[in-house]
């Protein structure tokens, strides 16, 4: 592909669209991840008490139950999408503002019912902004577009995980609070300056159809067996990656890095491979194709846990010098880079195979039963690293990401097949 091409490609109104969802979109989950947590320990609250509100969360894992309703229903005056866009982002917005006006030592009961609000508000703006994200996207442009919004989904961590606690140190938490809550406004003002994508057929015509069709639909479209199977799928494909790094920080303890070395190291060594990663797979399913790019991007995948394993197979260093650090950034690298890789196909491939009519439900579903995994099977990684040492457990991990694989033989066939076409609209 010749350079003006793929500029042309990335550089168009569609793809500005997916910044702002992406922006949006990543901001408030970072908060709950990174400043949050920040704020409640820098006022002393206990660890524990911090670690127990990992709970709110999981408004994002169950996000599925409540997206019929975006489905059937529409707020007036901008759309099906627009509205609940809008509405969730300004919700957003005033819970931010508000968490920053409370006391951590005489408020934690409403912080953390303002917590779980901002975390329903922000799956509820998930579901819609997936929906809008894919109603305007040609099947050429899910790659790419998706892609955009995956980057800018993780650069806006840096607001809430970086510049926030920069400013914590010189402005009150309730001004940190406010300066955070700001950077929801270009979203906001992306809603109201684009269109309403066109509809394809009507909405639902009641809840009762809003909850039933979007699955009675998938599984007439692809049939009972290949619906199975693409939801094993979904529900594999990332499978080792995501229990691999479910305890990346005690490991990186347990082989003899300091916090300094791992927070300087991870912190640059992860971020940018993943954005650098997404990016240049968005860029290349414009030429290869979904289909495709789940193969080569999921072989990178597998990979990169093999440098969790190697590391681990040489154990603790006596002592930790450049050599050691470069190591330790390589591994990192390599599985950000496997995961930008990986989860920009994945995510398009999961755009692919929504109907346009139940798209907020039918994504809802698929994003939620890949978010499973990271949100249960994920809590046994202790178990196992003391029953199988931490080199048996990256070895365990890469042997769980091989199923995903051979799945693709079926979902995702590297010549395109009448499988592949049943679970979506297009080939790939």
């Amino acid at each position: 592909m010749g350079a003006p091409e793929w500029l042309r490609a990335l550089f168009t109104r569609r793809m500005a669209i997916c910044v702002c969802t992406g922006f949006s979109s990543g901001l408030p989950l970072y908060l709950l991840l990174n400043l949050l947590p920040a704020w409640l320990f820098s006022e002393g609250i206990s660890l524990r008490d911090i670690g127990a509100m990992a709970l709110i969360q999981l408004p994002y894992t169950w996000k599925f139950l409540w997206s019929p309703l975006l489905d059937r229903y529409a707020l007036p005056g901008l759309g099906r999408r627009r509205g609940w866009m809008l509405a969730t982002q300004v919700g957003v917005g005033c819970v931010i503002v508000g968490l920053g006006q409370l006391s951590p030592r005489l408020d934690l009961p409403s912080i953390i019912v303002l917590a779980a609000l901002l975390a329903f508000l922000s799956a509820s703006q998930d579901i819609a902004i997936d929906a809008f994200r894919r109603e305007i996207l040609a099947d050429h442009e899910l790659g790419l577009g998706n892609s955009v919004h995956v980057n800018a989904y993780r650069i806006a961590g840096l607001v809430p995980g970086s510049l926030a606690l920069i400013l914590a140190d010189r402005l009150p938490w309730s001004e940190v609070f406010v300066v955070t809550a700001l950077f929801m406004l270009p979203g906001m003002a992306m809603v109201l300056l684009v269109r309403e994508p066109l509809p394809v057929g009507v909405a639902p015509k009641s809840l009762r159809a809003a909850v039933v069709e979007p699955f009675t639909e998938f599984v007439e479209r692809a049939g009972l067996r290949a619906a199975l199977t693409m939801l094993a799928f979904i529900f594999l494909y990332k499978l080792g990656d995501s229990l691999c790094t479910a305890l990346a920080t005690p490991f990186y303890l347990a082989m003899g890095y300091s916090k300094t070395q791992i927070g300087l190291v991870a912190k640059n060594a992860g971020l940018w491979p993943a954005v650098i990663g997404g990016l240049a797979g968005g860029l290349a399913m414009v030429r290869l194709g979904i289909n495709r790019a789940l193969w080569l991007f999921g072989v990178v995948q597998l990979a990169s846990i093999f440098g969790f394993a190697w590391l681990a197979w040489r154990g603790p260093q006596p002592s930790i010098g450049g050599p050691e650090l470069a190591l330790l950034a390589g591994v990192i690298g390599l599985e950000a880079l496997g995961v930008g890789l990986g989860t920009v196909a994945f995510v398009a491939f999961i755009a692919r195979a929504t109907h346009p009519r139940y798209t907020a439900t039918q994504f809802a579903l698929f994003t939620s039963l890949a978010a499973l995994p990271r949100a249960f099977i994920n809590a046994a990684a202790g178990y196992l690293v003391e029953r199988l040492d931490w080199y048996g457990f990256f070895l365990l991990c890469a042997a769980l990401a091989v199923p995903g694989m051979v799945l693709l033989l079926r979902v995702a066939p590297w010549r395109s097949s009448a499988v592949s076409r049943a679970v979506s609209r297009t080939g790939g």
